[in-house]
């Protein structure tokens, strides 16, 4: 809470600086009547408003009261076998990269290797400003369609990955999340590295089932069973308030006639490598053509594109007279 009230002190004061050199800029306007150097520096002060404008008019998209906290990233593999857990490594690579880009932390805690290759799963923590607020809109299916190195016969696969995105819960958020002790199965075992002189010889692994919802979630990347342990229970937690949330926006849904279930065969992106190269997110319509740069990393169109239509969603059902859709499907 302390960090959320910084924020929005940090928000307004930018907000307030900007509206005194509005103000400040049309008093000089009218000073500049006839006045070619003053004209001048009004055309220059505008340039340097706009410009400063733009680069925090994103922060007026972000109506999501866990916009700020950190995110919890988990990529799982669908149909398309070792195709599909090739897909699933790639893009858990393209968001590491994205939060590279940006200067943001990131901390894997599990990986489930594939037999052959690729990943079944991963999980991993973005640390940075509005990280939660700017990954939602990559949570969804995703879907990828390319001639596989996998086949001998260069045949073209599709493959799909789903991305579930979650706010990391901060300690008063926690406490909102009740969890009961005896719903919870907590295993050890040994953690799967690479081996070499530090390879894990002890099950410092875990793996926590919720029981009532059937919620699986490993840590073996750190090096103690209790900081496994701990992890693993900050990711339950998450993936609960994340159920609740989705409960949430699918009674909205209901009402709305809207329903979107997040299952594979509803993708929200596709990811063409062959025989053309694009990548179109299925919500918003943005298209881009050079798909290996996104691979690469290069995401913000795609996110600011989802944050303008979610907005302007929400818009519509307010005009409606709908319930505010901060909890509709479009934002999970």
């Amino acid at each position: 809470m302390a960090r959320e009230g910084a924020d929005n002190r940090a928000l307004i004061a930018t907000w307030d600086r900007l509206e005194r050199r509005a103000r400040d800029l049309g008093e000089l306007d009218q000073l500049a009547e006839g006045d070619p150097e003053l004209q001048t520096q009004v055309e220059e002060e505008g340039a340097a408003i706009e410009n400063e404008l733009r680069a925090h008019e994103l922060d007026l998209l972000f109506t999501d009261p866990y916009a700020n906290h950190n995110a919890v990233v988990t990529i799982s593999v669908g149909q398309g076998g070792v195709e599909a857990q090739d897909w699933v490594e790639m893009l858990m690579r393209m968001y590491l990269k994205w939060a590279e880009r940006r200067g943001f932390e990131t901390e894997v805690i599990d990986e489930s290797r594939g037999e052959e290759a690729g990943l079944k799963s991963a999980t991993f923590i973005v640390r940075g400003p509005r990280a939660y607020g700017l990954l939602r809109s990559e949570h969804g299916v995703h879907r990828l369609v390319r001639i596989s190195p996998f086949d001998q016969n260069h045949r073209r696969h599709t493959s799909f990955a789903l991305v579930e995105v979650m706010p990391e819960l901060e300690s008063a958020d926690e406490g909102a999340i009740a969890i009961n002790p005896q719903d919870l199965r907590i295993d050890t075992y040994r953690s799967t590295g690479a081996g070499g002189q530090h390879v894990n010889k002890t099950d410092s692994a875990v793996r926590i089932t919720h029981l009532p919802t059937g919620i699986v979630v490993t840590c073996q990347n750190e090096r103690s069973q209790m900081k496994n342990r701990e992890m693993a229970m900050k990711v339950l937690k998450a993936r609960l308030f994340q159920r609740q949330q989705q409960e949430a926006a699918e009674h909205l849904d209901q009402i709305r006639g809207q329903v979107m279930p997040a299952e594979f065969g509803s993708q929200i992106r596709n990811y063409v490598l062959q025989p053309y190269t694009l990548v179109k997110d299925v919500r918003t319509g943005l298209e881009v053509g050079n798909a290996q740069a996104v691979l690469d990393g290069e995401i913000d169109p795609f996110i600011e594109s989802w944050l303008r239509w979610r907005l302007s969603k929400n818009s519509e059902a307010g005009m409606r007279g709908n319930p505010d859709g901060s909890l509709s499907s479009s934002g999970r």
